[in-house]
Order: structure tokens, then sequence, then C-alpha cells
């Protein structure tokens, strides 16, 4: 099952020549999942890998610079005679924000479900889970953690063919945890697999300060992807303003164990590669993706999460 996130948007309040304003597309399997939306993002699609149906979008919170796009995107895919329903979710104040989008969009031909998430409130999907956590930003806002369900272990053949258990049916039955019959009785599941495996977890900040829900959200995540808005120097207004600096979003990524930490939000008055190595000072395996960068994340046991420079726009070329 393939995972992977493509960024959008990666830039802070302010869209730049380079980066556009906050949007994460996750791509499991054939399901599409968009967090955040904003201004530019349809654009920033056809840019790359086209114009994406997503099957849910999710809000960290409703500034500007993270909900600009959603009216647009949504006119497009109704001027594009989308039919399958499709699920926003967010904070609390989800449908007074529509309220606002309402002259804009008109009647939608497709069904708009609208959902409020605090934390706690886990969306539940087959084979994984989108869990909703307090971000210390200004206002309510969510940060989000997609967790995969644990798998199976490894089925052994052999273990099954010595414990006298018939190839065909009954393989297929252990391997869904069924006991069957072998040669001298019933076998149990735990005799022929391994231990159950890890799924993967990607956690999605949103703008927060530094706090102890992300630590808990982000604990051995996969990949973590954190508000970086300001540098060391301007700490203070970071706080004043709910937002993290690059070194505290690497100490919080330290502190969780995560495998790898993506720094969004940046502020075009800082040089990326200043951004990386301030970062790699606290927590070594630090990126800061630009837009149209992909990061993919094989199951634990094939590897580590890994960035792909350019990657959604080089899929769209080689299509």
């Amino acid at each position: 099952m393939d995972l992977v996130v493509t960024f959008l948007g990666t830039g802070g309040s302010v869209p730049s020549a380079r980066r556009s304003t906050a949007s994460v597309l996750v791509s499991r399997g054939g399901e599409r999942l968009l967090f955040d939306c904003g201004e530019g993002t349809q654009r920033q699609m056809q840019r790359s890998l086209g114009l994406v149906q997503a099957d849910e979008i999710y809000l960290t919170h409703f500034h500007a610079d993270h909900v600009l796009g959603l009216p647009g995107l949504l006119k497009t895919y109704d001027l594009t005679d989308r039919q399958v329903p499709l699920k926003i979710y967010g904070p609390p104040g989800l449908s007074e924000l529509f309220q606002v989008f309402s002259p804009f969009l008109g009647r939608l031909k497709f069904t708009l479900d609208l959902i409020e998430l605090g934390p706690g409130d886990a969306v539940e999907h087959d084979g994984y889970v989108v869990e909703p956590f307090e971000a210390a930003h200004s206002g309510r806002a969510n940060g989000y953690a997609l967790i995969e369900a644990e798998r199976p272990g490894r089925f052994d053949p052999a273990a099954a063919a010595a414990a006298g258990v018939p190839e065909g049916p009954a393989y297929a039955a252990l391997q869904r945890g069924e006991t069957v019959e072998g040669e001298a009785g019933p076998v149990t599941p735990d005799r022929v697999m391994g231990e159950s495996r890890p799924g993967r977890t990607i956690v999605i900040t949103g703008d927060t300060a530094p706090s102890p829900a992300t630590v808990s959200a982000a604990a051995d995540a996969d990949l973590l992807i954190h508000d970086a808005s300001f540098a060391e120097e301007e700490v203070q207004r970071a706080a004043e303003t709910g937002h993290s600096t690059i070194g505290q979003a690497a100490a919080v990524a330290a502190e969780a164990h995560v495998k790898l930490l993506a720094l969004v939000h940046i502020s075009s008055r800082y040089h990326v590669g200043k951004v990386i190595e301030e970062a790699k000072g606290v927590f070594e395996p630090t990126v800061a993706p630009k837009d149209f960068d992909v990061i993919e994340l094989p199951f634990p046991e094939r590897g580590v999460p890994h960035l792909i420079p350019n990657g959604a726009a080089d899929r769209q070329g080689h299509g």
C-alpha cells in the first residue's frame, strides 16, 4: 500500500513566487486526503498532479492562508461535474466558515458534508484512522495524526505444511486469523504467523507553538510535518503569534523520536539552506520541502521515509 505526501503549499502566511500557502495532499492507495487548502491550491494541483479529486479535506484552522483556496476548488469540482460526496473536517466553527463561503459557492451539484472535530474525535477508515489533537495556535486549531493499523505478521508456509495444513483456502484462513484443521488437530494462527508489523504514522500540526500534545501525537511517527515560521532570534514573536521557531520544531521531533521531520510554513525572509542547518543542529533527519516535493513512506521493514525533490511535477511529466 503506497503512502505518499505531496507538498502543494509550503510557505508562510504570504505566498511568494516559489512557495504557495498551506496545503498538503496525503495519498494512501487510491484515497486522497487534503490537509488545508490555502489560496491557489487548485492551481498548484494543475501545475503538478492535475486536478486531484480529494476524498476528504481536513482543515487545521480557519486563518485565510489555510482556507482561501476552498471556494475555488469546490466550485471547480462542481463545474467539472463531480458527483462523489465530499467530507470536510475541521475544528468547531467550520459551519460558520461555510456560511461566509456560501455566496461564492452557490448550490453545488455534489453533496458536501461538514463535520466538526475536537481532540479525540477520531475518523475511522479501512486500515487507518485520522485523529485530531489540539494545536497551540490562536483560536481553535487542530493538528491531525494519520495512524495505520498494525498489520499481520508474515505467513510461514513451511510451518503450515509441517503442521499438516493443506495448501489453499486453509492458508488464507490462517492469514485472516482463523483456526483451521491440520493433520494432528486444530492449528492456530500464532503457529504459522510472525509477529504483527507496525503501520505508518503521519502527523500534520498546522500552525502551532511547540506543545506536549504534538509530542504525544507524534510519538515514534514516521513523518512529522511541523510549523517552522520563525528563526530562533524571533522566539518571542513566535510565542506571541502561536507559531514555532525552527529550533523548537526540531526539538519537538527529537522528543517524539520521529523518523523524519518536514518543516513548513517557512517565511520567505529565510534562506532554506540556513533553515535546514539550524534544524539539523537539533534533529538531524530534517527536510524543508519545497512546493511539489514529495515524501514517500515505505513500510518500516522496507526502508525509511525519503524526500523526492519536485516529485509531483515529475510524475505528471512522466504520465
